[in-house]
């Protein structure tokens, strides 16, 4: 898969939990590995469901939510991104990003620490 950025362009990536997206403007993904508790899979109520984009289980599991671990967290998903199929998953986003708005949503309580986050950072840094 090869991705055409256009520099010129600022992608809009717009970062949300999946309880507070129903007014969101753009093509909204959900980007976690696990389905969001209290969601029926009956209603899915975003656009597609993007499990590759999200941390490996093993990495998950180690990060647990640790605010501690944060920059080790970053550094380790960042590699897990450069290979598939995550890097297939995050081609996908700039492409969904650069046709116009993107909305990453994940489950976290804690988006600023979050894997999407740093999937919205890689994706607005045009990287």
């Amino acid at each position: 898969m090869v991705s055409e950025h256009r520099p010129e362009q600022q992608r809009r990536v717009e970062l949300h939990r999946v309880y507070e997206h129903e007014e969101l403007v753009g093509h909204k993904v959900l980007v976690d590995r696990l389905w969001p508790r209290g969601i029926s899979k009956a209603s899915e109520p975003w656009d597609e469901w993007l499990r590759d984009a999200a941390p490996s289980t093993e990495l998950r599991k180690w990060y647990s939510h640790d605010v501690d671990r944060w920059d080790e967290f970053v550094q380790r998903y960042r590699v897990e991104l450069a290979e598939p199929p995550a890097s297939n998953a995050l081609v996908h986003l700039r492409d969904l990003a650069d046709d116009g708005g993107l909305v990453l949503l994940t489950a976290t309580r804690d988006v600023e620490h979050s894997a999407a986050r740093v999937l919205r950072d890689e994706l607005v840094a045009g990287g």
